[in-house]
């Protein structure tokens, strides 16, 4: 997968921009993809797994020297015109601090892999628009709730402001809880329809994986817990724990109800040094409740999203 990544930053229209690889100990040759490339290409190979999390908030802290930071999972390969669209929108919207792009499922490009995070009042969160056709893609930039870090664009200052991704997720929701961190602080994200990327989606985890399950749902409930402001959370709860009594019905129909419990059991293992996170999140919270009820889902998995009319305050 990482060989179709380097041949598509390789036809980039834009060239003003270096790689960097964290090679998580990987067993195959992939690293060598990054060999004898038209373009700066640091590669750094560890010595174990350390997580998705963790190899992204190094190559940021340790590697990174631009104003932007592009974040680009191994399965996902952007267009040529890509980085050119980003970096128009960058110079356009100075007051954004996080971009989406377009994401299109690889295996069958006539249809999405998301178009951003949408997050509903329980504390689910899902992919906008994965799986339905791509004609139901807005025409201009939209704000959303967070970005897919497949494919997502975060000012470097801003991310490291923020602490990058938490490390305890290892994977999955890691970039919710980013995106849910920077608007509590004021930030906000936009969706970028002409920054297109095909996404392979969960092509090393695999979509429904004990892994991918078990660190998904986990994550989701530190995400929650972390995040939701205190008017809200205290409504809310109840709501989030209907949520994963309802879920629970699903996976013990599939008989996977044991590992999406243990999953639950330890996210509340955790509660205390969650609420720790909690208080520090939320007294640098400038976001009002009522803005970011607005950006919630308030109905489970709809494919559109608002139109763009709160442009009008972030464009110039």
């Amino acid at each position: 997968m990482l060989v179709n990544v380097m041949s598509a930053l390789s036809k980039q229209t834009y060239k003003n921009f270096e790689v960097i690889v964290i090679d998580n100990n990987s067993q195959d040759n992939s690293w060598r993809a990054t060999e004898s490339l038209p373009f700066p290409c640091r590669l750094v190979r560890l010595n174990s797994n350390t997580g998705f999390t963790s190899a992204n908030n190094l190559a940021v802290k340790d590697y990174a020297n631009g104003k932007w930071l592009f974040l680009l999972n191994p399965d996902a390969y952007p267009e040529p015109e890509c980085l050119e669209t980003i970096v128009q929108n960058i110079n356009q919207t100075p007051n954004v601090d996080c971009f989406a792009c377009c994401l299109i499922d690889a295996n069958n490009p006539s249809h999405l892999d998301g178009l951003g995070d949408s997050y509903h009042l329980s504390g689910l969160h899902w992919r906008t628009g994965h799986g339905y056709p791509c004609d139901i893609t807005p025409k201009q930039p939209v704000e959303i709730f967070s970005a897919c870090a497949a494919a997502a664009i975060y000012r470097t200052e801003t991310f490291r402001q923020l602490g990058g991704f938490d490390e305890t997720y290892f994977a999955y929701s890691e970039d919710v809880d980013l995106g849910f961190r920077l608007r509590l602080s004021g930030g906000k994200s936009l969706l970028l329809p002409s920054a297109k990327v095909h996404h392979v989606g969960s092509g090393i985890t695999g979509s429904s994986s004990d892994f991918s399950v078990y660190h998904g749902h986990r994550n989701l409930t530190w995400t929650f817990i972390k995040n939701m402001p205190s008017p809200l959370i205290f409504i809310l709860l109840p709501v989030h724990l209907a949520m994963i009594l309802y879920v629970g019905f699903f996976y013990a129909a599939s008989g996977r109800l044991r590992l999406y419990w243990q999953a639950k059991i330890d996210a509340f293992k955790h509660i205390g040094s969650l609420l720790k996170q909690r208080k520090k999140i939320q007294s640098q919270r400038v976001c009002s409740c009522l803005s970011l009820l607005q950006l919630m889902a308030w109905l489970p998995r709809r494919a559109p999203i608002k139109a763009p009319a709160k442009l009008e305050n972030t464009t110039h």
